[in-house]
């Protein structure tokens, strides 16, 4: 069985991080992509020339082209679009943050199981190579009892950060990291948080954060990101009973992206650090390189396929991304009042 999949969106989020991973994914195809901007429209079709592009998710869902849909609109459309997808009988993938609220998204997952379908939300983030590699390491148990992990995301790039009060840095690169951090250790207890703000005239906008998450296990972890800084650095540590492990990436699979290289066209060489960037495990005499696991965003679809195949759950739940909604919004009140915040 072939999940046929439609893209609802096409800016850089449907260009660029869904549709090439879509038609690289095993089990999947894409079949759609909705557009209105004549642009846009025009850019879709020169991508992708053998994809019907429809002007609405309503004219999508009349075509009876697709199983499912990715959402990537803007952040405020979303709740409505995938509400809409949900009515009409299709499965859904939300980009991150895929609601306002942990209300909301859990009132998402609600809709959705009552109409029988399912619902993911968009973490390509876990599928990086620098964050498998340090997953792969805490599953040996080599380093140990794990005490805190250390992780920095600074791009130079301020045009793409989302302005005015209702985006910001915390709900896009947050959403990606505070996730990580979960799928690594674990649920949050409470979070001590700062963030940075620029006046735009889209209004006030939170631009660069700093955060600390305590995790229910035990460990801690410490985030840091901006787009605004003049700073390309992405870096991760882990500290552990028996060592430390250390890796600086170069977000392997964008690059790629902007590029213009697809991972379907050479799916065996594709997302891999080059050996300069190989993280470093220290846990006895010397310093010992880890090849870099291959990164593979494709692999969500991939997953999320085989979930409406067998039934069984998505990759990231809309429950388990209503819980990083949550830690961003304890986040936000956690800088507002100076404190930290239990969750």
């Amino acid at each position: 069985m072939t999940l046929r999949i439609g893209c609802v969106g096409y800016g850089t989020g449907g260009r660029h991080f869904h549709t090439p991973f879509i038609d690289a994914a095993e089990g999947c195809a894409l079949t759609g992509i909705v557009a209105r901007a004549e642009k846009t429209v025009a850019r879709a079709r020169a991508d992708w020339p053998d994809v019907p592009v429809f002007p609405s998710l309503a004219a999508l869902v009349e075509s009876r082209n697709c199983d499912a849909v990715a959402i990537t609109t803007p952040p405020q459309t979303r709740r409505e679009l995938v509400l809409e997808a949900i009515a009409a009988g299709l499965h859904v993938i939300a980009d991150k943050p895929f609601a306002p609220s942990e209300d909301a998204a859990l009132d998402l997952d609600r809709a959705a199981k009552q109409a029988g379908v399912v619902l993911g939300v968009y973490q390509n983030r876990r599928f990086d190579s620098d964050l498998q590699t340090l997953a792969k390491v805490l599953e040996s148990g080599r380093l140990g009892e794990v005490w805190r992990i250390h992780s920095r995301m600074d791009f130079d790039d301020p045009a793409t950060l989302e302005a005015g009060p209702t985006g910001g840095l915390l709900r896009d690169l947050g959403s990606h990291l505070v996730d990580q951090m979960i799928y690594l250790l674990g649920p949050v207890a409470s979070v001590d948080c700062q963030m940075d703000h620029l006046d735009l005239p889209e209004g006030r906008t939170d631009a660069s954060f700093t955060m600390t998450l305590r995790h229910q296990g035990g460990a801690h972890s410490h985030i840091n990101a901006s787009k605004c800084n003049h700073l390309n650095l992405r870096e991760l540590r882990a500290y552990g009973s028996n060592g430390s492990f250390t890796s600086h990436a170069t977000d392997v699979q964008a690059q790629q992206i902007f590029a213009g290289e697809r991972p379907a066209q050479a799916l065996e060489s594709w997302g891999y650090e080059p050996e300069a960037n190989w993280p470093i495990l220290r846990v006895g005499d010397g310093d010992e390189k880890m090849p870099a696991a291959q990164g593979r965003y494709h692999d969500y679809y991939a997953a999320f396929a085989r979930s409406v195949r067998d039934g069984t759950a998505p990759p990231v739940t809309a429950k388990q991304a209503a819980r990083t909604i949550a830690v961003l919004d304890a986040a936000r009140r956690s800088a507002q009042i100076g404190a930290s915040v239990a969750l």
